[in-house]
C-alpha cells in the first residue's frame, strides 16, 4: 500500500475563489441549503430517532429478564446499538455548513468509530436477513445451528467490523496526526484506498448479499408446512421496511463515495454543489439510522405489542380521569314536599 500526500485537497467553500456574481449567489445557496437540511435531520430526525432507540431497549431488555427472548430480537438489539452510536456520532454535523476542527488523530478516531457502527450495523443486519432465511428454509446443517447463537455470531460479525474499522482508520493516513484540520466523519484527506474499501465491503457485498437472500426467498420453494410468502413477510415486516430503506439510503451515499475518490485520483476539488451533495448525502444516512429506529418500534411485533399497551393504559387513564359521576339531586316541589 502507497502512501499519498493528501495536502494539496481541501474543500471548495474553503478555497475557491468567487469572483462573479454567480459563483457567489451559488455558494450561498449552497450554504443556505446544508444548514437547513441539518438543522431539519437535528429537530426532527434524531429527536424521533433517540425516542424509538431508547423504548426499543427498554422493551427488549425488559422481554429478556422474563425469557421472552428470541434469536431475532437479540439480532434486532444489536443493531439498535449501533444505529444509537451512528446517531449520537451524527451530532458533528452541527456546525454546518461549516466543518468543525479537530488534529488528524482525533478526526481518526471519530472516523473509526463511526465506522464501527456503519459496518456493524450492516453485516448484523444481513445476518437478521439470513435468520429469516433459514426459519423459512430451514437445511438442518451448522449453518442453521450457529444462526440459532445469536451471541455467537453477534460476536464474530463484532470482530470483523472491527477489523474493517480499523482498516479504515490507518487508511485516513498515518501522517501528520498532530496537524489540525477541517473533521468529517469520512476525512476528506483520507487516501482514495478509503473510500474504496468502504465501498466494497460496506455496500458492494453487503448488498450483494441481500440480492442473494431474497432472491432464494422469492425464488426457492418454501418446504410442505412452511407459512406462505405473503404470510412469512407480514409476520416480519420490520426487516423487510428497513432492508429497502437502508438499500436506497446507502446506495446514494456510497455513489457519492465513489463520486469523490474520482475527484482525489484526478487530483481536483470539486465545485461547491459537489460539496453539497456530498454533505447531504452524509445526512441522509444519518436519517436512514433514525428511521431503522422507528420501523423496528412501530413494525416489530414485540414492541409493537408493548406500544399498544401502553397507548390502552393511557387512554383507560384519561377516560377514567374524566368521568364525572352526576349526583342525584332531590327535587323540591312548589307545596314544599319532595
Amino acid at each position: 500500500m502507497t502512501s499519498h500526500n493528501m495536502t494539496w485537497i481541501s474543500y471548495p467553500s474553503k478555497s475557491q475563489p468567487f469572483t462573479s456574481p454567480e459563483e457567489i449567489e451559488a455558494f450561498i445557496a449552497s450554504q443556505n441549503i446544508i444548514s437547513r437540511l441539518m438543522h431539519c435531520y437535528i429537530a426532527f430526525f434524531v429527536s424521533t430517532g433517540l425516542i424509538a432507540g431508547i423504548c426499543i431497549l427498554t422493551i427488549f431488555i425488559k422481554n429478556h429478564l422474563q425469557n421472552k427472548r428470541g434469536s431475532l430480537d437479540l439480532l434486532l438489539l444489536h443493531f439498535t446499538i449501533s444505529n444509537i452510536i451512528m446517531i449520537f456520532l451524527s451530532f458533528t454535523v452541527i456546525t454546518r455548513p461549516d466543518y468543525f476542527t479537530a488534529t488528524h488523530l482525533a478526526c481518526s478516531v471519530l472516523s473509526f468509530f463511526f465506522n464501527f457502527g456503519y459496518f456493524n450495523s450492516q453485516y448484523v443486519f444481513i445476518l437478521t436477513l439470513l435468520t429469516l432465511l433459514l426459519e423459512r428454509f430451514p437445511p438442518g446443517t451448522a449453518l442453521c445451528k450457529a444462526t440459532q447463537r445469536p451471541i455467537l455470531c453477534a460476536g464474530l460479525v463484532l470482530t470483523y467490523t472491527f477489523c474493517l474499522s480499523l482498516t479504515e482508520a490507518l487508511l485516513v493516513g498515518t501522517d501528520n496526526y498532530q496537524l489540525e484540520a477541517d473533521c468529517q466523519l469520512d476525512p476528506l484527506y483520507a487516501w482514495p484506498e478509503y473510500e474504496i474499501v468502504k465501498f466494497t465491503f460496506g455496500f458492494g457485498i453487503p448488498s450483494l448479499l441481500q440480492i442473494l437472500c431474497f432472491t432464494v426467498l422469492w425464488a426457492k420453494e418454501a418446504p410442505a408446512g412452511a407459512a406462505a410468502l405473503q404470510q412469512h413477510i407480514c409476520t416480519y415486516p420490520a426487516v423487510y421496511v428497513i432492508s429497502v430503506t437502508i438499500f436506497i439510503c446507502r446506495l446514494f451515499y456510497n455513489i457519492m463515495i465513489l463520486f469523490r475518490t474520482t475527484l482525489k485520483l484526478q487530483r481536483s476539488i470539486g465545485t461547491t454543489k459537489n460539496e453539497l451533495v456530498m454533505n447531504t448525502a452524509e445526512i441522509v444516512l444519518f436519517c436512514e439510522s433514525c428511521a431503522s429506529l422507528v420501523v423496528i418500534l412501530c413494525f416489530h411485533q414485540p414492541c409493537k405489542d408493548e406500544v399498544l399497551k401502553v397507548i390502552q393504559k393511557c387512554r383507560r387513564k384519561t377516560s377514567a380521569n374524566n368521568h364525572f359521576e352526576i349526583p342525584e339531586t332531590a327535587t323540591t316541589h312548589p307545596s314544599g314536599s319532595q
